[in-house]
């Protein structure tokens, strides 16, 4: 069974929908004001893995992120750059959904914009009215939290600690945590028609107002990261309910923040690592766009997106992730043994290794290994890793058992002599073939391995590459044939100082880059 951690009971509980077999996932999205970062991937891709894993296990998954196209932020930055505040956000959003389309996220299913929900917003806003949790003040509105015995029970905060939004919108409120709904328009600034006069919506009413219309009062999981729980996420649930009179959402989710490794604290000192669930060290070393962050297209070039997607997915998705280029470059390095594999694969059985037909659901992929002792240690791992992943999502803990995994097939390949084609046995090259693909079935699951990374099936200057490989490695061949060993070592010798690596095999030399 599933267990999920619910920030709102602080405990994991069993994975039982509303509606089974349907889920409904909401999670928080960009405000498009600037190019995206690093850290604006973390969600989108550890909740595409988690509806991969869901619909894996047979659940029918309808995942939703929205886009902020109206906020303060977006209105500064169109000022600044002189350009209207739409074509900034339809430029940013480009970007965003770029950046996603590179990391593998493609299972979101809507992408709602706050400007095309305007008529939800404004209905929503005056149901609070009606039914007596807001308030109009001067063309604004406000949710009065004196109302809602139950505000502050996902964040464990007390209404008399909270100071609200301030500025000159103090005046206009009852209490000082009472929270804007709806904001009047001010001069020169984007605007829609209401019941209160020209304005726009305050920031949480949106996400409440699209995921309604979209997924109904009341979601399975809503997700987003650890520095969203308050107050973005206390005021959603605060005025959904209010509104509807249920329960806004059953589980809430939420990701630890990616953080810069400088700002972590030595390891030893009074700062270290910063905690699971601990917001405030967390934020302490947040990358973002506040702090200078560089544009997510940046890592591309130097990064494909597999591997940013792998280094994302070895954390579990509740603690802070540790960010340095160092730290992706040690994720690269384990993800190449992966693709080696791969090669292997591929000389051994005549197959492509993303060719292999691999199960897309759990109680298709069963392996009944029989006395074959290569699939009984593969079945062990299959269980080791859909245990982690049954235990919230761990995803460091499936990886682990892929990295085992991948060890088993390659000593397989070594014990049995597949190398050599003299040696190819049938019996063993079906076992190695349902080994891999229970290999490739797993790393499907989190998104991985679904096609052959860009450098094995680019042409151009990789088929240049290749071709003059093939060349020096059949000089090479010849020196040897005529006992010339001096230059067959210079080439080898040269070709990894260059951070190409030779391998003699049975069925003759490869070369891989380091």
């Amino acid at each position: 069974m599933i267990r999920v951690y619910n920030t709102l009971s602080k405990q994991k509980e069993p994975f039982e929908p509303v509606q089974p077999p349907k889920v409904g996932i909401y999670l928080c999205g960009p405000t498009v004001y600037k190019p995206s970062h690093i850290g604006h991937m973390v969600g989108p891709v550890i909740f595409d893995c988690i509806k991969r894993y869901l619909a894996y296990n047979g659940y029918d998954v309808t995942l939703v992120v929205n886009v902020t196209d109206v906020d303060d932020k977006l209105i500064a930055e169109s000022n600044k750059r002189g350009m209207p505040m739409a074509e900034l956000a339809r430029e940013m959003t480009a970007d965003y959904m770029e950046n996603i389309a590179a990391l593998g996220v493609d299972t979101i299913d809507h992408f709602p914009y706050c400007t095309d929900h305007m008529r939800h917003i404004i209905e929503l806003v005056e149901r609070l009215i009606e039914r007596g949790f807001a308030y109009e003040s001067d063309g604004d509105v406000y949710f009065d939290v004196t109302k809602d015995d139950d505000y502050g029970k996902l964040s464990h905060r007390q209404v008399e600690a909270l100071a609200g939004e301030g500025g000159e919108m103090v005046g206009r409120k009852r209490n000082p945590a009472d929270f804007a709904l709806w904001k009047s328009a001010k001069p020169d600034e984007p605007s829609w028609e209401s019941p209160w006069g020209p304005g726009r919506p305050g920031w949480h009413i949106e996400c409440s107002a699209m995921s309604h219309a979209i997924l109904g009062e009341t979601l399975d999981i809503h997700g987003g990261g650890l520095d969203l729980v308050f107050p973005h996420h206390e005021n959603e649930i605060a005025q959904s309910e209010a509104a509807s009179g249920t329960s806004f959402a059953k589980y809430w989710m939420h990701n630890g923040l990616m953080q810069a490794s400088s700002e972590l604290g030595k390891v030893g000192g009074r700062q270290t690592r910063a905690k699971q669930g601990d917001l405030t060290s967390q934020e302490a070393g947040k990358i973002s766009k506040s702090k200078g962050a560089s544009a997510f297209k940046e890592m591309l070039a130097a990064f494909s997106g597999e591997t940013i997607r792998f280094f994302l997915l070895s954390t579990h998705y509740r603690r802070p992730i540790d960010f340095s280029e160092e730290r992706i470059r040690e994720v690269e390095t384990g993800l190449e043994a992966f693709y080696r594999f791969f090669e292997r694969f591929q000389r051994v059985t005549g197959q492509s290794f993303y060719d292999v037909s691999a199960a897309t659901r759990r109680d298709q992929g069963e392996l009944d290994p029989g006395d074959d002792p290569l699939l009984q240690q593969v079945a062990e791992q299959r269980v080791r890793f859909l245990e982690a992943m049954d235990d919230d999502f761990n995803t460091a803990g499936g990886i682990a058992a892929l990295f085992d995994l991948v060890r088993l097939l390659n000593k397989y390949v070594d014990q049995q002599g597949l190398e050599d084609p003299k040696k190819r046995d049938q019996s063993h090259l079906d076992s190695l073939r349902r080994g891999s693909a229970t290999l490739r079935e797993l790393g499907m699951t989190l998104g991985l391995f679904r096609e052959a990374p860009a450098a094995e099936s680019a042409g151009g200057d990789m088929e240049l590459v290749g071709k003059l490989m093939d060349l020096l490695i059949e000089v090479r061949t010849n020196a040897r044939k005529n006992k010339d060993f001096a230059t067959a070592d210079q080439i080898r010798d040269q070709l990894a100082e260059m951070g190409v690596t030779l391998e003699d095999r049975p069925s003759g030399t490869e070369w891989s880059i380091d």
